[in-house]
């Protein structure tokens, strides 16, 4: 039973013996002619998620902002932005909320290189250019994975949950009280 048992001091001499097997392997090969021991190739990075698409060739994501959510399907194309059935500067007309959906393309240097259909229901304007926005991103990332780090790093892929406080009875809005009238 003894001899199946090893002490500490056995364990710490293979330990030894193992750790010095390398360097009197590589003091050897220094001197012959021998080829190396063949290592393991460079890995390309790969992104960790794997492209979404459906039968059509396009992504798709759900977007929301405030009370509006925006489906969007996103597929290669020449930049051409529909929202509802119309044209981004005819839906949103004001500059700053196209900027706004444009923003995505702008971080990822993709200005011009897809075309975006989406419906958007609920909120208003801004909420419904903030959801295209969320959903731009979503729906970008799942074409192009390897995006995903600048999309995130830029915060377009949270969610704004920031949304109205409902109005409370006793009071005229959700916080302000109705006008004191001593008499």
């Amino acid at each position: 039973m003894s001899d199946n048992r090893q002490s500490l001091s056995d364990l710490a001499d293979l330990a030894n013996q193992a750790a010095a097997a390398p360097a009197v392997a590589a003091t050897a090969d220094a001197g012959s002619e021998a080829p190396a021991a063949p290592q393991a190739p460079a890995r390309e990075p790969h992104p960790l998620r794997e492209q979404i698409l459906d039968k059509f060739g396009r992504a798709y994501a759900t977007g929301r902002r405030k009370d509006a959510v925006a489906r969007v399907w996103l597929k290669p194309g020449t930049g051409k932005i529909t929202i509802n059935g119309r044209d981004q500067e005819v839906y949103f007309a004001r500059p700053t909320l196209r900027l706004v959906i444009n923003q995505v393309f702008g971080i990822t240097e993709r200005a011009g290189q897809y075309d975006v259909v989406c419906t958007v229901k609920g909120g208003g304007l801004s909420g419904q250019a903030g959801a295209v926005k969320h959903g731009i991103s979503q729906a970008i990332t799942k074409f192009e994975p390897i995006l995903r780090a600048p999309v995130k790093a830029a915060g377009f892929l949270t969610r704004d949950s920031r949304t109205v406080e409902r109005k409370k009875y006793g009071k005229a809005k959700a916080r302000r009280s109705f006008q004191f009238s001593k008499r």
